[in-house]
């Protein structure tokens, strides 16, 4: 069964930087795009960017544009997420998916594969 794996989250200061790491695992896995979400205490999962492999296009959500960097290798099947002046709004679990259905890669329902998540802590 394919399997997602998130790594590299934590705690760190406001402004400062952490990078999340997402690796699939199990039989033959193939995705055209991969995503990342994430989750706050009390809030709905929310968008926060997204690669296609196909195109190499990226999209972000607009609170993150201009500090996050996703990157991803196809033929491994990983993703990146570079986050830089890192904010207390930022705080949440952080979710990698793969497997959409559709190409609207923005929405958390297209996507048939998640990981378990990883907590990133931004201090003030």
């Amino acid at each position: 069964q394919a399997q997602l794996v998130e790594s590299g989250g934590g705690l760190v200061q406001a402004g400062g930087s952490l990078r999340l790491s997402c690796a699939a695992s199990g039989r033959t896995f193939s995705t055209f795009a991969m995503a990342w979400f994430r989750q706050a205490p009390g809030k709905e999962r929310e968008f926060v960017a997204a690669v296609s492999f196909n195109s190499g296009a990226t999209y972000y959500a607009d609170s993150v544009k201009g500090r996050f960097t996703i990157s991803g290798e196809s033929a491994e099947n990983t993703v990146y997420l570079q986050m830089d002046k890192l904010k207390p709004e930022d705080t949440a679990v952080y979710y990698c998916a793969a497997h959409p259905s559709r190409r609207e890669l923005t929405l958390s329902a297209v996507y048939g594969t998640w990981g378990q998540g990883t907590q990133v802590t931004v201090s003030a």
